[in-house]
């Protein structure tokens, strides 16, 4: 899963979050949404993404979390993305990467009873890396771009706090996967670093 994730004010994002900010687009979304730069990223915030323009080149778009349904998607599994109905467009041709620090993750629990509960919170990233470039799909509602995170099967370093994660992407690879003519499914097969994990307690 991923539901919050985190944007330092570092470098690399700062200049990400200066192109966001000379984009068209930015003045439609404020009319009826907050842009969010750094700090904590939520489901619905308005926030910089890489995604290919017009020419096929790599840009940063405003960009909303979540696919507008009944509910609020915010994540689509990257098993079954190619064939789900909502997402295989997306999936075959309208990819970008989003660009985080970290992300959160609160530990899964059962007690002795078989109850489900929720334990401490994590910060989670790439290993070694400044940047955790997180995988997604996007569309477009009403005429403005918005987003979904891809996730998979968590990796050996953070099973235990969850079973999903999101899928993440190796620095080398963003511009490869944004491309409207890749094949996802060979990138798949580096698109995971290693990870680490630092416990922050428990907490929203």
């Amino acid at each position: 899963m991923c539901c919050r994730y985190w944007t330092d004010e570092s470098p690399e994002i700062r200049e990400i979050v200066e192109e966001m900010n000379r984009s068209p687009l930015i003045g439609r979304w404020q009319k009826t949404s907050a842009v969010k730069t750094f700090g904590e990223i939520l489901p619905s915030d308005v926030t910089a993404v890489i995604a290919p323009d017009r020419r096929g080149e790599r840009a940063v778009f405003p960009m909303r979390w979540g696919f507008r349904e009944k509910t609020l998607l915010i994540n689509a599994r990257s098993e079954t993305a190619a064939v789900k109905p909502l997402f295989k467009d997306a999936w075959a041709h309208q990819r970008c990467a989003v660009p985080a620090s970290w992300y959160f993750e609160w530990e899964h629990l059962t007690d002795g009873a078989g109850r489900r509960k929720t334990g401490a919170k994590y910060l989670i990233q790439a290993e070694g890396r400044d940047m955790t470039w997180l995988a997604g799909l996007y569309r477009i509602e009403n005429g403005l771009p918005v987003f979904v995170i891809l996730t998979r099967g968590a990796s050996k370093e953070i099973r235990f706090i969850h079973d999903r994660m999101p899928l993440v992407l190796p620095a080398e690879l963003v511009g490869e996967w944004i491309r409207p003519d890749a094949r996802p499914e060979e990138l798949l097969k580096n698109a995971l670093p290693p990870m680490s994990c630092e416990r922050l307690g428990r907490g929203a």
